[in-house]
């Protein structure tokens, strides 16, 4: 009986997955612990390795495809040995190109077996009948690329494959559609020019409604893409937000002159203390325990008809990345020196960078901090991220004209929000913690003898 590839335990609150891809294909021999195929969750990417050597016998989950804990992947024919595994494997492809001799020249060509056959759009010119066998060989094309290609309606023959031993990526065939309409651009540019040269008229490339109605050929094009299971989640859970909670947004400005002064005056020393630079976020960690620890409905959450107030914190940091926001989590963050929290953040963006984050790092998490201020965002209003019934959003900062003891003075100021659930934290506690984050920020002196 071969052995079964299961999809693991997910981690908390996680119980589906997306095959994001194989590391191997059926026929490979695998070692024990060798990585087969990467899983897509919600929060991170997983991989899932052989807990027995043999032949990748079976492929059951292709790639795209939606798992739950338990389902079977694929499986593993223990019973061949590697040496087996490799004759087998060349008898087969021995086979499929003898099998491919035999076709004749206008059969469509076969991509992969779990993918649909491209066929050729022109009549192909005499051959030899060495090139006839080298055009019959079929590329090795992922998946996921030639569902694109179809998609995209692109010939995949035409695309050179950077994959192991030739295989056609996805990130193949991306490049292929840019550089091509790269190429079309270029063309109507010269177009253009050449137009404007011979003195001639250049009409717009935009058709009216006539012309489209009369069904003249337009530029206006759609893409449609599949969205990657985080993406799904982050859309629902965004949307559950506004829909299962009563959400408030309050928001106030922050005088930057006495932090900005800080940085200036020991970042350099701080530097060479520590071996990180001192930032902003470290400030604002402070304060918002602070904060936090004055008005602890805002550290809490609602549990059926219960309120559970938590005395920890395990603030979260929002961290943009190509695959979506993501919230990993600093624990314990009011134990923590203001070197620690900025080697803590700094640790869990690289982490995201390079997609390493662990379910742990996102674990969890009871009051959200999100900074569009690196962005340029000069005001925002950011959706809470549930069961917290707080979250912070930071802004720009930019120097601004205030009134300031009867003068007008230029500050660099930052705008402030909170947002809240109105279901636990009233109006009232929701502005004074505000403007408890902006005193203890204008005076950090509180961060000592504050708590």
């Amino acid at each position: 009986m071969a052995l079964e590839i299961t999809v693991p335990e997910l981690g908390e609150s996680v119980l589906e997955a997306t095959v994001s891809r194989w590391l191997k294909k059926e026929g490979d021999f695998v070692n024990v612990g060798e990585v087969l195929v990467e899983l897509e969750t919600d929060k991170v990417n997983l991989e899932v390795g052989a807990k027995g050597a043999g032949v990748l016998q079976k492929i059951e989950a292709a790639e795209g495809a939606d798992v739950k804990v338990g389902d079977v992947l694929g499986r593993i024919d223990e019973k061949v040995s590697e040496e087996k595994g490799k004759s087998e494997k060349v008898e087969e492809q021995m086979a499929e190109r003898q099998k491919a001799e035999e076709q004749p020249e206008s059969a469509p060509v076969e991509a992969t077996p779990s993918e649909a056959k491209v066929e050729s759009r022109e009549a192909a010119p005499a051959r030899t009948d060495g090139q006839q066998r080298e055009s019959q060989a079929a590329p090795q094309v992922s998946p996921v690329a030639a569902r694109l290609a179809r998609d995209k309606n692109v010939d995949i023959t035409k695309i050179t494959g950077t994959g192991n031993e030739g295989r056609v990526t996805k990130a193949d065939v991306e490049l292929y559609i840019q550089e091509q309409q790269a190429e079309r651009q270029g063309t109507e540019k010269k177009d253009v020019q050449s137009e404007k040269e011979k003195g001639g008229k250049v009409e717009s490339s935009a058709l009216s409604d006539d012309a489209v109605s009369k069904g003249e050929k337009s530029d206006r094009r759609e893409e449609r893409t599949r969205m990657s299971r985080r993406r799904r989640t982050i859309a629902q859970r965004l949307l559950e937000a506004t829909q299962t909670t009563a959400m408030l947004t309050t928001f106030n400005e922050i005088d930057m002159s006495a932090v900005v002064d800080i940085r200036k005056r020991h970042n350099e020393e701080f530097q060479k203390r520590y071996g990180i630079k001192l930032g902003f976020m470290s400030f604002f960690v402070k304060a918002s325990i602070s904060a936090l620890k004055a008005f602890p409905q805002v550290n809490a959450e609602i549990d059926g008809e219960e309120l559970v107030f938590k005395h920890y914190y395990d603030i979260g940091m929002a961290v943009g990345s190509s695959e979506g926001l993501v919230v990993p989590v600093i624990r314990d963050a009011d134990r923590l020196s203001f070197a620690e929290i900025e080697q803590g953040i700094k640790d869990l963006v690289e982490k995201t960078q390079q997609g390493k984050l662990s379910i742990e790092d996102l674990r969890g998490g009871t009051f959200t901090i999100t900074n569009g201020g690196v962005f340029g965002s000069l005001l925002s209003t950011p959706i809470l991220n549930p069961p917290q019934v707080g979250i912070l959003g930071l802004h720009k900062i930019e120097e601004r004209p205030i009134a300031l003891n009867g003068q007008i003075v230029i500050r660099p100021m930052m705008y402030v929000a909170l947002s809240y659930d109105h279901r636990i934290v009233d109006g009232r506690e929701a502005v004074q913690f505000l403007v408890h984050i902006k005193q203890v920020i204008e005076d950090p002196a509180w961060m000592l003898v504050g708590g």
